[in-house]
């Protein structure tokens, strides 16, 4: 089943909020994106039948391995090109997360890869010099 954009984004915020508060349920997630209760039921129902996602019985979303390795590329996409936004551009850190969150789901492999090597050579130099 292809995964678009919308499901990419689900799947990094159960990432997102497993990582912060622990649990996970439709109402976080709801909260978390300003979506309503039926949007989110209707998109933790498709991805569920792609098993990406368990519903446990007490209401709580967990992520199956498919699921969680998909939200952990696309989260070090974001944060990534977030950093790269800031280091090379100067952009603050709330428009680089904003933009990061488009770019992560259409850039490609071939550039996401320098993108990456970049950052890890710019972040490893200034760890060096303190």
């Amino acid at each position: 089943m292809k995964l678009y954009e919308s499901g990419e984004n689900y799947l990094e915020t159960i990432l997102m909020l497993q990582n912060r508060i622990g649990s996970v349920r439709s109402i976080d997630i709801a909260n978390e994106l300003g979506y309503s209760k039926p949007s989110i039921s209707r998109a933790m129902s498709i991805l569920r039948s792609a098993d990406y996602i368990v519903m446990e019985k007490s209401g709580e979303i967990v992520l199956t391995e498919t699921g969680r390795a998909i939200a952990e590329k696309i989260y070090e996409r974001h944060l990534t090109i977030s950093k790269f936004l800031m280091l090379t551009l100067g952009v603050d850190s709330e428009t680089a997360d904003e933009d990061a969150c488009r770019i992560e789901h259409i850039i490609s492999e071939k550039t996401f890869d320098r993108m990456r090597e970049w950052v890890q050579k710019k972040t490893a130099h200034r760890s060096a010099k303190q």
